[in-house]
């Protein structure tokens, strides 16, 4: 499975998510360890996760 990187790495401080791919610290250094279901998990939230950061006033 690809990652969900963009190239666009910056840790908000309010969340706590990358504002480019929406992963957290963790999940983005444990990424290639993560299983394939794990990996399709953490896929599957990033679009709320987009909302939350929207309502948080994140980029």
């Amino acid at each position: 499975m690809d990652s969900p990187c963009v190239k666009i790495c910056v840790i908000d401080a309010t969340t706590g998510l990358c504002a480019g791919c929406r992963r957290t610290v963790a999940e983005i250094a444990q990424w290639t360890r993560l299983t394939a279901q794990e990996r399709r998990r953490i896929m599957a939230s990033l679009a709320d996760r987009q909302s939350i950061t929207l309502r948080a006033g994140s980029t």
